[in-house]
């Protein structure tokens, strides 16, 4: 039993403080584990996700870019030597047989040689098309996604005011409260409040405990009957100031 004195009614406040640390408490703990957190955590790791994608898309588009300019180049310097070699054959320029045959024999193979890298250019074609998709693509997510984040940002604050008002009134009634309790009762309630999870003091109800809601045995009992109406009591089980009402069953 503690030694601290207090009036009945002094004792009864703590109640209301120990209800308005409650609420407190559920408030901040609302407050730390709103939706909106984990949904923006979310979102912005997808938008960071997709920003790297992008940079990464670009940066291959630039790649493909290059190797397309570059294949086109060797197609269009095969097609050069192909017309500059039907040029010479179409004014007659080659006398020799030999040579003739040669000639023709390069222009074949190089017309080989144009349709493979032809193939080459469509082959790039079609990769930068589809990275060109695929970028757009991921702008066209990560735009939608920015637009969540503003939305989800805007019901965050919201509910993070709604909260904090009312943590507010909360806040003013327990001081309100608390400046109706003797200093040396306030000291110890605020000093077991936070050796327990936020809750200083608890009702004896039905020879009950309302903090650690465990049953008190008939010794406790009779010593709380025995006890003055002004000494404040305290659970033997969680050590919180233990408050006598009118349910308390002595």
């Amino acid at each position: 039993m503690a030694c601290v004195k207090a009036s009945p009614d002094a004792q009864q406040r703590l109640l209301e403080l120990a209800d308005l640390d409650s609420e407190l408490g559920r408030l901040d703990h609302t407050r730390r584990n709103l939706p909106e957190h984990a949904e923006l955590a979310r979102l912005q790791q997808r938008d960071g996700e997709l920003r790297d994608s992008l940079a990464a898309a670009g940066a291959r588009e630039g790649d493909l870019h290059r190797e397309q300019a570059k294949s086109e180049a060797d197609v269009e310097q095969v097609r050069s030597r192909i017309d500059r070699d039907r040029k010479r054959l179409d004014a007659g320029q080659v006398a020799s047989p030999r040579e003739l045959e040669n000639l023709q024999s390069e222009i074949a193979s190089l017309l080989r040689r144009q349709d493979d890298l032809e193939e080459i250019v469509l082959d790039v074609m079609e990769r930068r098309e589809a990275a060109e998709a695929g970028r757009q693509s991921a702008a066209a997510e990560r735009e939608q996604v920015t637009a969540d984040i503003e939305a989800v940002t805007g019901r965050r604050d919201a509910a993070l005011a709604d909260l904090a008002e009312e943590t507010g009134k909360a806040a003013d009634r327990r001081a309100a409260v608390a400046a109706d309790v003797p200093a040396d009762l306030l000291d110890l309630y605020e000093r077991l409040r936070v050796q327990h999870g936020g809750v200083g003091a608890a009702a004896l109800r039905r020879g009950r405990c309302e903090g650690c809601h465990l049953t008190l045995n008939t010794v406790d009992l009779r010593a709380i009957r025995a006890a003055a109406e002004d000494e404040v009591l305290r659970c033997e089980e969680c050590r919180r100031i233990l408050v006598r009402t009118a349910e308390s069953g002595l």
